[in-house]
């Protein structure tokens, strides 16, 4: 393997990465605008462990969808 491809894979990985923060960033702002309530009041406060888990399970999810999507 080059230098070239070794390069070049590196550059591709930065890519998706970046990709990848962006979309989850925008994922949860997309949740905290369609909420009725506010998700840090019910996380810190309430200590809503329902709520953390169905957030969790939908980051997951999402990581899922974009790794098939990187995948092909």
């Amino acid at each position: 393997m080059s230098t070239y491809d070794l390069l070049g894979h590196l550059k591709t990985a930065v890519v998706f990465a970046l990709l990848g923060l962006v979309l989850f960033g925008a994922m949860f702002l997309i949740i905290v605008k369609v909420s009725p309530f506010s998700i840090r009041k019910e996380l810190e406060e309430d200590q809503n462990i329902a709520l953390g888990i169905l957030l969790g399970s939908m980051i997951l999810g999402m990581a899922i969808i974009l790794a098939a999507a990187i995948h092909g």
